[in-house]
């Protein structure tokens, strides 16, 4: 089945089962718009760049990132990164963030479409322009280029955000994706201790896994298959030994304890997050409903 016609069958589904995708295709994409890490990159500045978005700091940020490209002018990873601040300074504007907790899945697929700024749209896409650019110079020189496939996967994954979670368009943003997760296979072959890589196909397993059995047959027609179990396992993996995205990896660690119903798990990885970034609320907002849920 080609790739139109899955998308077609899911646009179809029940409610529920549609409820489920959109969950799908959110957490897919909200994945993709932290990098992954690479082990001798010279990367201290987009270290400290990515805490710093995890705590929220936007603005010091996209310093980190913006003097590291100066002292790497041809890595697409500079580029890249200045368009997941710019992304995740919206999806915090807007409150987006918050929805990736939800878990009833008609609530989120009920969510509204956003209005984003269109200063920062333009600057979100320049950015991704000149990433894909320096990539594709990269590539074009050595196919197994780790920095040139990780940014590729990256700009895949974060015009899937911006189309899921802020325009609401979920068409493109399932494109966006599947060419995202065919960049990130490229590069766990070029590169497999890169351990940050397996939370893209950890978040897929899982989220499919989960989904009805018609849905998955549906998917796995069109090459997706899915395995609740070993996604949640690929997560763990990236949570122990990930660089970058070892906090993201217990993010969404958590998101998937808490639609398995374990609470105290979730729970314990959420306020060892609040501990490592003080300054970002959404943690703490996620235990205040953890403990209302669970206190009913």
């Amino acid at each position: 089945m080609s790739g139109c016609r899955v998308i077609n069958c899911l646009l179809r589904l029940s409610p529920r089962a549609k409820g489920l995708r959109v969950a799908l295709l959110a957490t897919l994409v909200l994945l993709m718009t932290v990098p992954q890490a690479v082990a001798d990159l010279p990367s201290a500045g987009l270290d400290r760049g990515f805490r710093r978005l995890y705590d929220l700091d936007f603005t010091g940020a996209q310093k980190e990132f913006e003097s590291w490209e100066k002292l790497n002018p041809e890595n697409p990873m500079g580029p890249v990164s200045e368009a997941a601040g710019v992304l995740f300074s919206e999806f915090n504007r807007l409150g987006v963030l918050e929805a990736q907790f939800y878990e009833d899945d008609s609530i989120f697929a009920a969510r509204k479409k956003y209005e984003a700024d269109p200063g920062q749209r333009a600057r979100f896409e320049q950015q991704l322009i000149r990433a894909e650019d320096l990539a594709k110079v990269r590539l074009s020189r050595d196919s197994g280029d780790r920095d040139g496939l990780l940014a590729m996967t990256l700009a895949n994954g974060l015009h899937s955000d911006f189309a899921a979670l802020i325009e609401k368009r979920n068409l493109a943003s399932l494109h966006y994706t599947k060419e995202a997760t065919a960049w990130a296979a490229q590069l766990l072959a070029a590169d497999p201790s890169c351990y940050d890589a397996h939370l893209a196909s950890g978040v897929s397993r899982y989220i499919i896994g989960s989904m009805a059995a018609p849905v998955r047959w549906i998917l796995r027609l069109g090459g997706v298959s899915g395995d609740k179990a070993g996604g949640i396992a690929e997560l763990q993996t990236t949570a122990a030994q990930g660089r970058l995205l070892a906090p993201f990896a217990r993010i969404l660690l958590a998101i998937a304890y808490v639609r398995e119903k374990d609470l105290p798990r979730a729970r314990e990885l959420l306020l060892a997050l609040q501990r490592d970034f003080p300054d970002n609320t959404l943690f703490g907002r996620e235990l205040a409903r953890l403990d209302k849920n669970g206190s009913r």
